[in-house]
């Protein structure tokens, strides 16, 4: 057995990173035996268990053959998502799901972060900068009103054209609009909102994202704007009243289904169709029809490409996490950027740019432990200076 004197010691030890990972009876029931037999050692203990929570881990000494067993081993457990119940030991509460939360992230790379290596930005590194914005407050403008937010809002709209707002501390306030007016409901970088609309269609709006609609779906058609951003919608089912979504480049016309739309300014339009069917029209051209797992980029030219895709990386962010498979860091930084009111510069990342990130990053309110994901998936270092970010290139 390794001599343990300091919580580094166990942060040293692969069995017990093994453990924090992905444990198991086996496991369990070695450290159980551990803390009864160590109680001197229960402070060292928590500290390594709340290293690895808050702040990373220490570069793995797995073999080749072990980090891929692991990292079977994780992906086994993340397709599960079991609800496991950990047993608590004498005066240690392990809070092993949170730490495997943030660890989870490893998943197809083959090293860890420095243990406690205080690392300076000097120059001639290459390095993104990345600035923290300030929040700017979600607006719900009426042709009457405007009312203003801090926090992300829930918006439900009933037949009648009333619509409960419910914000912060589950705070409500209920408001009554015109029911052949538009709305327009603005959500800034680093914030979300979700949206009932009048006739039970459910939205989700990222950040950075602009939405008109009407209180109540009047004639023959109901009919939204996405004037930018991204939206995850499920419509509501009416074979009377076909429902739209315009954006600036094209309409997509809904037959009572669920998929994710993107109108971003800095990147291609696209649609995820998750189930049911769309068509997709840009003006004075044909429709594209797109079947459920089918992804469509708008072009320039007024054509899609299509593709079919696994559709969890393209709506992941409603439920909480950024999925990614193999994709550029760059590209990652910048959904990262709208979710967290960020703005990277990626002036000198000429090696950057050639970095890949497979895995989950879950969107925790703690920066700090998001960024150590990043690093963990882009074998890359961060410095957190006051509002400043610098991301660090590192040589594998």
């Amino acid at each position: 057995m390794p001599n343990y004197t300091r919580y580094t010691d166990f942060l040293k030890d692969k069995q017990f990173i093994r453990w924090q990972l992905t444990p198991d009876k086996e496991l369990d029931a070695y450290w159980e035996g551990f803390i009864e037999r160590n109680q001197h050692l229960n402070d060292e203990l928590r500290q390594a268990i709340d290293y690895l929570k808050t702040t990373g881990l220490n570069k793995s000494t797995l073999s080749e053959e072990e980090r891929l067993s692991l990292l079977n081993r994780i992906i086994r457990s993340t397709n599960k998502q079991p609800e496991k119940k950990i047993k608590n030991r004498r005066i240690i509460q392990f809070t092993i799901a949170s730490c495997a939360a943030i660890v989870l992230l490893i998943v197809g790379l083959n090293f860890f972060l420095s243990l406690g290596e205080k690392t300076h930005y000097t120059s001639g590194k290459e390095l993104i900068i990345g600035n923290l914005l300030t929040h700017e407050d979600i607006q719900l403008i009426t042709n009457d009103d405007s009312l203003s937010f801090q926090n992300d809002v829930q918006i439900d709209f009933d037949e009648s054209g009333k619509a409960k707002i419910t914000h912060g501390n589950s705070e409500e306030k209920t408001v009554e609009l015109a029911e052949s007016k538009q709305n327009t409901l603005i959500v800034p970088y680093g914030k979300r909102s979700t949206l009932t609309l009048s006739d039970g269609s459910k939205a989700w709006l990222n950040s950075g994202s602009v939405l008109e609609f009407p209180a109540q779906f009047t004639g023959n058609n109901r009919e939204v704007r996405l004037a930018s951003g991204e939206m995850y919608i499920e419509v509501a089912p009416d074979s009377q009243k076909p429902f739209h979504v315009y954006t600036s480049g094209f309409d997509v016309k809904v037959y009572g289904t669920k998929f994710n739309v993107s109108a971003y300014a800095d990147s291609p339009q696209s649609v995820v169709l998750v189930e049911g069917k769309v068509s997709l029209q840009p003006a004075n051209k044909k429709e594209t029809f797109l079947s459920p797992n089918e992804h469509a980029v708008y072009a320039d030219n007024g054509t899609f490409n299509t593709q079919k895709v696994d559709v969890n990386p393209f709506i992941s962010w409603k439920n909480g996490y950024l999925e990614f498979n193999k994709t550029p860091m760059t590209e990652v930084l910048k959904q990262l950027g709208r979710y967290y009111n960020l703005s990277f510069d990626f002036d000198n990342d000429v090696n950057l740019q050639k970095r890949a990130c497979t895995g989950k990053i879950y969107l925790s309110e703690n920066l700090d432990n998001v960024m150590t994901t990043v690093g963990l998936l882009s074998s890359t270092k961060y410095i957190s200076d006051n509002r400043q970010i610098y991301i660090i290139n590192e040589p594998n």
